[in-house]
């Protein structure tokens, strides 16, 4: 949260997979015939990182499939997890070297999503479809200091391997959220309690939603009064939500939220003219009860 993304690999520098397959022993019938039981459907698998001053701590691989990503914040500041994918079999090597070329990234850089920051010492989450081939997380949160995480080593790749295990569904949403130039529409209200959000992103460029909690009697005009320079402490808490992803995806992130005033922010730079979203109107304020 309160970060500018940009889709521009130099302009970015100034801005335990766990799923398991359960399956029963093959029981004995009375003639010794041996029949092998239904198979349990699993959900995605499950990918904890944990994330801190300044770096990841994650798996090297991870099988392809359905995954929720659970982003545990041990740092002191903000961190989030944005994924990218590398397309054409490109390289974390090839990535590093793109990284400092000037321009717009290559084509093969993909941005697909990831858990959005959640306040330290608290965690958030993701759910997204990862095909086999080459990923890497980086953190473009840029406070305090102005400095992209990324740039002080917040960036790690890891690699998802083909899996022969059967498809997972994904989670079946309670509100389901679409992200548009420039706008967050939800198909109904969001409600006090445990809820799966899902974001579609109905583009034509690249969005993202960062869920925040007001403090009580703040609105949407203190935290952009505060976001132009950041003095003292900021009128709301990062809840978590779904970083930056490209047109036609879909994300699934679930929340325990509680009563109370919020708003939905996207901080990606626009594609024509480099301005964050939420100053073309993608800030949404929401009464949950």
């Amino acid at each position: 949260m309160y970060r500018h993304v940009i889709p521009s690999l130099l302009a970015l520098t100034v801005l335990g997979a766990t799923g398991c397959s359960t399956k029963e022993p093959a029981v004995a019938r009375p003639d010794s015939a041996a029949v092998a039981a239904p198979a349990v459907a699993v959900g995605p698998n499950v990918v904890t990182v944990h994330a801190s001053d300044f770096k990841f701590d994650a798996p090297d691989t991870i099988p392809a499939g359905m995954t929720t990503f659970r982003l545990m914040n041990d740092g002191p500041g903000l961190h989030h997890m944005q994924i990218v994918r590398l397309d054409s079999a490109r390289t974390f090597a090839e990535f590093q070297q793109a990284l400092g070329k000037q321009g717009p990234p290559p084509k093969w850089v993909v941005m697909v999503g990831g858990p959005n920051a959640p306040e330290p010492r608290t965690e958030s989450n993701a759910t997204l479809d990862m095909p086999a081939g080459n990923y890497v997380m980086l953190c473009f949160v840029d406070i305090p200091g102005g400095v992209p995480h990324f740039a002080k080593g917040m960036v790690k790749p890891i690699t998802v391997t083909p899996s022969s295990a059967p498809a997972v569904a994904a989670p079946t949403p309670d509100v389901t959220m679409t992200l548009a130039d420039y706008s967050f529409t939800l198909s109904k209200p969001l409600a006090a309690g445990k809820q799966w959000i899902e974001v579609k992103n109905a583009g034509p460029q690249a969005h993202e939603v960062e869920l925040i909690r007001l403090a009580p009697g703040k609105t949407s005009k203190d935290m952009l009064a505060w976001m132009q320079k950041m003095d003292g402490p900021p009128p709301g808490s990062a809840v978590g939500g779904v970083a930056g992803t490209v047109p036609g995806s879909s994300l699934y992130f679930s929340a325990d939220i509680t009563a109370g005033d919020y708003l939905l922010v996207c901080f990606v730079r626009d594609m024509k003219d480099g301005k964050p979203h939420f100053m073309k109107g993608m800030i949404q304020q929401l009464t949950v009860s």
